[in-house]
């Protein structure tokens, strides 16, 4: 049995394996793990970015975000996964929240970067994109960070995101929108600036 992973059903159990899988610099490969679905965790990522426990906060940021590492997207579902565990967890809105952006460059060639509150760095881009949802008295903008897990960007970096912004025509409308690694992401209606 040497080599294998004891299956936990456990909170403290899930964190360990999370910890083992990710003790190299780069991400834990949840793409190529597809373990059953083990149940339901009392987890909850809120619209604030804060994560939750059987309804207590989870303040130790190094626990986040060895778990924010092994978050994978199916569908409209999130789950906790590690190589022999997958738990379904509850994201009110987004599973990250941009709390910050940089810009280098200008016009096409800027590239904007996103840092998360769970310390992910994203360029925006084709691969990347940035949306936004709502309407134009409140909109909601996201980055997509990876597989499927996008971040809410908060609301000071959208404000510096729209100084940067600029004009565009797209399929033969107007927008004002940003650039960002060689696309052009409309934020709004070029009119409704009027």
């Amino acid at each position: 049995m040497s080599g294998q992973i004891p299956v936990t059903s456990s909170f403290e159990g899930i964190a360990e394996a999370a910890r083992d899988a990710g003790k190299g610099k780069t991400l834990p490969p949840v793409h190529l793990w597809n373990p059953p679905l083990s149940g339901d965790i009392d987890i909850r990522i809120a619209k604030d970015g804060r994560w939750y426990h059987e309804g207590g906060e989870i303040r130790r940021a190094p626990l986040v975000r060895v778990f924010s590492t092994i978050l994978k997207r199916e569908g409209d579902e999130t789950f906790l996964v590690t190589p022999v565990e997958k738990w379904r967890i509850t994201v009110e809105d987004a599973a990250f929240v941009a709390v910050d952006v940089e810009a280098e460059g200008r016009g096409e060639t800027q590239v904007l970067r996103f840092v998360t509150n769970v310390g992910d760095v994203v360029e925006a881009g084709a691969e990347t994109p940035i949306r936004v949802e709502g309407g134009e008295e409140d909109p909601a903008p996201y980055v997509m960070v990876r597989g499927g897990l996008e971040a809410r960007i908060d609301r000071k970096s959208f404000y510096r995101m729209v100084e940067m912004g600029e004009e565009a025509e797209i399929d033969g409308a107007r927008h004002f929108g940003i650039w960002s690694g060689g696309t052009f992401f409309p934020l709004i209606a070029a009119e409704a600036l009027d």
